[in-house]
């Protein structure tokens, strides 16, 4: 989709006003009044763009994709990060894989156990653009001590660490799409690698894309079911992200040779773990009845997981959909 078909001038209410339209699939588009553009260019990786809207507050878009958004972020990265945080009794070293908004870095560190966290996101450039026009994202979580930032291929950065390294495993990262950077860490032999840098009992949790009864086939399930060739608990969650018009799907994965349901173990534990934390009063969105809503996946998720075959790998990737399917619907008006 080109600068023009993107971004259009377009008459409501007798006003004209400046919309951003943003292809989801063939047949289907979501359109934001844009009131402000604060960046748009292109890295080396990706076109990123931050633009103030009217619904959501500040938007940040790649590849004509939106990523996140300031109204409900607090959503989705206290989704992403603390029920695996939660379920670890002693969350010392984490890996975040990508998480260029800072977001993630920011909820790990509310963790008063944390020594280190490292993140290792490709973009230098998404990661400044953030922290220069969306503070609210790392609330300067890049000046905490414990907080080591590496601007780098995520894949190679945990390569690089010796076996049982670290506590938790975060995959905040992009889609898996045809054609883009981040396919290859959603398949078996990227989980044999990350399974091999936990410490005993260790936690990897990763976004696993759209989970509504209407799309979580893509890419939730065989996420799931990917897992689950590599490690023996697994189970899937969801919640419902506003700006994402979605259900929004998540796996998390334990080396936990035991076994425990991770549902029932975080309905026991969540909240006397955030209170022994000084977290139950600081977190605006995740506690144990979130937790039991999340781990919760309505009856057709349940049995798509159950009856799920597809499994991830290099050789044979399965896509969200590819970066080329943006292509121009709109014209400007």
């Amino acid at each position: 989709m080109t600068e023009q078909q993107k971004y259009g001038k377009d008459i409501f209410n007798g006003k004209e006003e400046n919309w951003y339209h943003e292809l989801i699939e063939d047949g289907l588009a979501l359109s934001y009044r844009v009131d402000e553009v604060y960046h748009r260019g292109k890295s080396e990786f990706q076109e990123i763009e931050v633009v103030q809207t009217h619904a959501f507050g500040k938007l940040l878009i790649t590849d004509g994709l939106m990523q996140s958004s300031e109204c409900d972020e607090v959503v989705y990265h206290e989704a992403l990060v603390h029920p695996a945080m939660t379920l670890h009794e002693n969350p010392k070293r984490v890996f975040i894989a990508g998480g260029g908004e800072g977001a993630t870095l920011r909820e790990v560190l509310r963790h008063p156990m944390v020594e280190e966290c490292v993140m290792v996101d490709i973009d230098g450039v998404l990661v400044e653009q953030c922290r220069e026009h969306c503070p609210f994202y790392n609330a300067n979580a890049y000046d905490d001590p414990r907080a080591k930032l590496v601007i780098g291929d995520a894949k190679k950065g945990l390569e690089d660490y010796p076996e049982g390294s670290f506590d938790v495993i975060i995959m905040d990262l992009s889609d898996p799409l045809d054609g883009g950077p981040c396919y290859q860490l959603y398949t078996t032999s990227f989980y044999e690698t990350a399974k091999s840098k936990l410490k005993p009992n260790g936690i990897l949790v990763t976004q696993s894309g759209c989970a509504s009864v209407r799309d979580a086939q893509f890419v939730w399930s065989p996420i799931h079911n990917t897992l689950k060739q590599v490690f023996d608990n697994v189970s899937g969650y969801t919640m419902c992200v506003p700006s994402f018009t979605s259900e929004w799907g998540f796996n998390v994965a334990s080396t936990d040779p035991a076994k425990p349901d991770l549902r029932e173990k975080g309905m026991n534990e969540v909240d006397a773990r955030l209170k022994a934390r000084k977290l139950d009063s600081v977190l605006q969105f995740y506690d144990s009845i979130s937790h039991a809503r999340m781990f919760s996946p309505p009856k057709q998720l349940r049995k798509m997981i159950e009856n799920e075959t597809r499994v991830m790998t290099v050789e044979n990737p399965l896509f969200m959909c590819t970066t080329d399917t943006h292509t121009g619907l709109f014209e400007k008006k």
